[in-house]
């Protein structure tokens, strides 16, 4: 498969309060706060396209990845050249060229050149066990689970992690905050025609469990209001509801609003969870087709 691959995904765009379509370039030009950050009075338009992951990328996935995993000792590096060199399978996000001349009014100061946007890919667990980096991971979701699992879910994943028969996949859909969510059909959807392909080839990506590693923030109850999750992708309500299984810790002692990246100035502060998920692979395609329906209200 080229890596100069382009995948279909409908010409996706961020347009962020429309309302405020007026508001004036300068003020985005201030150059005092984060550049993560969403002040909630600025507009984007960018056009997104998927395609292969190349080794430039290497540095934008490991920044993706380093926000999901925070101060893990998972080495994101190592990770992100395992995701580039199985370029058969998963895709990034990247700002679709323009042939166009650019212009002074262009988002230069919003987006820079060759910026890696998110990232929809899955590694094999089992098979790749003893890469330094799947190792690091497959070590950190066991200290966790001991630490916030159930007993029950202690033992299926352990299970899980030692069957060598059945490989375990672990599913990445990391992008960036404020992406509209309807972004993950497509992105799934390739994925789970890639995994096909790789599959119909013999390859090791027959996966019996698909584990996701989802980030969502806590508002605590408070004066007899209940708590309220708000999920950083809002497709991961839903696979959230459909798991097999799953557990949630708490991230607030790792995570800063520079590196998670995800915070809203003026809102109140909520607690960062990460909570894993583990799907029925099988699954997968109808799962794709349930996103697309909640996505859109349907």
């Amino acid at each position: 498969m080229s890596a100069s691959k382009r995948k279909n995904l409908n010409n996706m765009e961020v347009d962020q309060n429309n309302d405020e379509s007026s508001s004036s370039d300068d003020e985005d030009d201030d150059g005092e706060q984060h550049p993560d950050a969403y002040r909630g009075n600025e507009e984007v338009q960018i056009e997104f396209e998927g395609r292969v992951p190349v080794d430039p990328d290497a540095q934008g996935i490991s920044q993706l990845l380093q926000r999901l995993f925070l101060r893990a000792h998972i080495n994101c590096n190592q990770m992100a050249d395992l995701l580039i060199a199985q370029n058969h399978v998963g895709s990034v996000i990247c700002q679709c060229e323009d042939d166009e001349p650019e212009s002074e009014t262009d988002d230069e100061n919003m987006v820079e050149d060759g910026t890696i946007f998110g990232i929809t890919s899955v590694l094999n667990l089992t098979a790749k066990k003893d890469q330094p980096s799947i190792s690091q991971l497959r070590s950190y979701l066991l200290e966790r689970v001991q630490s916030h699992g159930s007993e029950q879910v202690q033992q299926q994943l352990r299970e899980l992690l030692d069957n060598e028969q059945r490989h375990v996949g672990f599913l990445i859909n990391e992008r960036f905050i404020n992406i509209p969510a309807q972004i993950s059909v497509p992105l799934l959807q390739n994925l789970q025609q890639e995994i096909d392909a790789a599959k119909a080839k013999k390859m090791k990506f027959d996966f019996g469990t698909l584990l996701l590693l989802v980030k969502f923030y806590r508002k605590e109850a408070k004066k007899g209001k209940p708590a309220e999750d708000h999920y950083t992708n809002a497709e991961d309500e839903l696979l959230s509801e459909r798991a097999k299984f799953s557990f949630e810790y708490s991230v607030a002692s790792e995570c800063d609003s520079g590196m998670a990246g995800d915070w809203l100035e003026g809102d109140a502060v909520m607690t960062p969870y990460r909570k894993l998920l583990a799907l029925d692979a099988k699954q997968l395609p109808q799962l794709i087709k349930d996103v697309q329906s909640y996505i859109n209200g349907e």
